[in-house]
């Protein structure tokens, strides 16, 4: 027999709230059996969850953890999610590496605002010393 989850048995092992599960479940992330008002989630929803989880620390926006999700397909080796993937890792990974650009440009900007700063500081405390 497969293993299965409730909904309390995810957000322990995974450490998120029921909430947050029920939300991705809204959102068809997660897709669990139903025994009356209880909700069983199978190893795919687990892996699922994972994912989605791995996705948002990683900066992935729901609609792109979704997209991976929709491509599981373990008779293929997942090959079409594992490159998808890929593919939104380097995606990601190029615009961490412009943001960094554009924090540094910004750190330099500053550098040159706070230097005429002091500067015009300077120059006001020494024409104020001469008239005083």
């Amino acid at each position: 027999m497969s293993t299965t989850y409730s909904i309390s048995d995810l957000a322990r092992e995974l450490d998120v709230t029921t909430r947050a599960i029920r939300f991705y479940e809204e959102q068809g992330m997660l897709s669990p059996e139903r025994r009356g008002q209880e909700r069983i989630y199978s190893p795919k929803d687990l892996v699922a969850l994972k994912l989605i989880l791995r996705g948002k620390r990683i900066g992935f926006s729901l609609a792109e953890c979704k997209e991976l999700i929709d491509l599981y397909d373990p008779s293929s080796g997942n090959r079409k999610q594992l490159q998808t993937f890929m593919d939104k890792i380097a995606a990601r990974r190029a615009q961490l590496e412009q943001q960094l650009l554009d924090i540094q440009q910004m750190q330099l900007e500053l550098d040159t605002a706070e230097e005429r700063c002091l500067a015009a500081m300077a120059e006001t405390e020494r024409k104020q010393g001469i008239s005083a």
